[in-house]
This record gives structure tokens, C-alpha cells and sequence, in this order.
């Protein structure tokens, strides 16, 4: 997987219907800027990620949203901030969950994913309280 960018993120917390997962890696889609494979991996076998995706297992795709949603900008608040041990906001790699539809592809822009890039701490995050919808179409860029 020559050149494609693998990051391991070990979220605080099991993403929504997920659970138990916590351990996954970020993978990026040759040929498709922003867009990344969220692949749950068995801890056990950190050293060797390879050989710890399992095709059978859960995947989810994810839009970095600083790529493909540059008008989406949520508020996070500082417990959350904390909770992924956020200091600078540029650490903070922001993605939505891509999912087809039968009229394109949606983005739940309500349960954002969020990353720190330094620690690979990673969070799904409710936004209450903010009028973002679970299901948005995404539009041709």
C-alpha cells in the first residue's frame, strides 16, 4: 500500500452502533482526496495494523470535512476538547460518516467524528443543541 497514508485511532469511547470497538485505523482512499476507510482493528495485534484488518469486520467511510464541507464548522465544546485532550485546534482532524444513497451519498454532519492528530485519540461527538442534520446530501464539488 505504497504512498497511502494509515493512521491508528484509539476512540474514547465506542462510535455509535460500534460498540465494543474502540481501536481503529484511518485509511486513505488512493485516488479520492479527503475520503478515508475507518477500519476496526484487534488491539491485541497493534504492531502488524496489516495484518489486523479484518475484511469481515467493521468499516466505515468518513470525508474529511475540511476538504469537502469548508462551510461546516460546528462547535465543539470544552469538555469534549478535553476529553480528546485538545490543546490547539489545528490538531483536530474533523470528519463526517459518508453513507450511499439512492439519490447520491449522504453526511451525518449531527455525530461528527473527530481526530487529534497528535495523540490518535478519537470521538464521535453529539452536537446539541446545533442544527446540523444527520442525513445531507452532498453535492457535486
Amino acid at each position: 500500500m505504497s504512498g497511502i497514508t494509515r493512521t491508528p485511532v484509539r476512540f474514547v469511547a465506542p462510535p455509535f452502533g460500534l460498540e465494543p470497538k474502540v481501536d481503529f485505523v484511518l485509511d486513505e482512499i488512493e485516488g479520492a482526496v479527503g475520503l478515508f476507510a475507518l477500519r476496526a482493528v484487534d488491539a491485541a495485534v497493534d504492531a502488524a495494523i496489516d495484518a489486523a484488518v479484518d475484511a469481515a469486520d467493521v468499516r466505515l467511510f468518513v470525508l474529511d470535512a475540511s476538504v469537502h464541507l469548508t462551510d461546516y464548522s460546528p462547535v465543539i465544546t470544552d469538555e469534549q476538547t478535553a476529553l480528546l485532550e485538545l490543546t490547539d485546534a489545528d490538531d483536530a482532524m474533523l470528519l463526517v460518516v459518508a453513507t450511499p444513497a439512492s439519490s447520491g451519498m449522504t453526511v451525518n454532519l449531527l455525530a461528527p467524528v473527530v481526530v487529534n492528530r497528535v495523540t490518535g485519540a478519537g470521538a464521535q461527538l453529539i452536537l446539541e443543541g446545533q442544527d446540523w442534520p444527520l442525513r445531507a446530501e452532498l453535492g457535486p464539488r
